[in-house]
């Protein structure tokens, strides 16, 4: 009896913790399912951005009033000419939203100003293997800058943050490791004093040049979904769990 009385609070300690670790995995596999409805309503809004009509590029007065959340991928159409600056290049090791694009190379970015006198940053396309080639990328957007209105079509797209590992641009190259065309506009003093540069950019979608460099294109989403198999993990860790503590349960009875 004495025995039986000292094994019950260690039952009843084990059997909390079971029920605890239960809970917390089955409410792990529970948030998974529900990031999983999430990320598919979010993969529906952004196929049906991508594959809207192109409307108008966002006015002046409407700059401060756009978020990533409502308006990244939305396609526009609008005139401007490319400004007679020298570019910034933005090294990739490929693309998650271009199904043309792989391989190291570098996104070729560039003012291009309003009928308004504002500027807008155009990412004009990809450059294949030019990191160490700045003449090459420099003759291919070169091209683009003629001094005629142009009617571009793309889709705006947000500023990227540097991350922990990520390294620094070097302006004397005029290289950059994160799509931020603000810092670029900064440096390269991209804009008039006057005037306002948008505080998003545009990934071109066309025109493209006719020697394809650099390459601009359509853009895909491609948004990783293990949601379902991680909130399998979950319940079956939770499963698991309970197995466990029967196991050890009825050895305990026994003893």
């Amino acid at each position: 009896m004495t025995g039986l009385s000292s094994r019950r609070p260690a039952v009843t300690g084990f059997a909390i913790f079971t029920l605890l670790m239960v809970m917390a995995f089955t409410g792990l596999g529970i948030w998974q399912l529900q990031r999983r409805v999430e990320k598919h309503a979010l993969i529906a809004m952004l196929n049906e951005r991508l594959a809207a009509a192109p409307g108008a590029l966002p006015a002046r007065a409407q700059w401060n009033t756009l978020t990533p959340a409502k308006d990244e991928f939305r396609r526009v159409s609008f005139t401007a000419t490319y400004v007679p600056v020298p570019d910034a290049m933005v090294y990739s090791s490929g693309s998650a939203v271009r199904d043309d694009v792989a391989g190291p190379g570098t996104w070729a970015f560039l003012p291009a100003q309003l009928t308004d006198g504002n500027t807008v940053v155009i990412n004009t396309g990809f450059v294949q293997n030019t990191m160490q080639d700045r003449s090459q990328q420099d003759r291919a957007v070169g091209r683009l800058i003629t001094g005629d209105p142009v009617e571009l079509t793309g889709y705006i797209r947000f500023p990227e943050s540097a991350g922990t590992l990520t390294p620094p641009e070097s302006i004397a190259k005029r290289l950059w490791f994160t799509r931020d065309h603000l810092a670029m506009s900064r440096a390269l003093g991209w804009g008039e004093a006057r005037k306002a540069v948008a505080p998003f950019y545009v990934d071109l979608e066309t025109p493209a040049p006719e020697s394809g460099i650099p390459k601009p294109g359509s853009l895909s989403v491609h948004l990783k979904d293990d949601h379902l198999q991680y909130a399998i993990t979950w319940f079956t860790l939770a499963f698991a769990v309970v197995i466990a503590f029967g196991v050890w349960w009825r050895g305990q009875r026994r003893a």
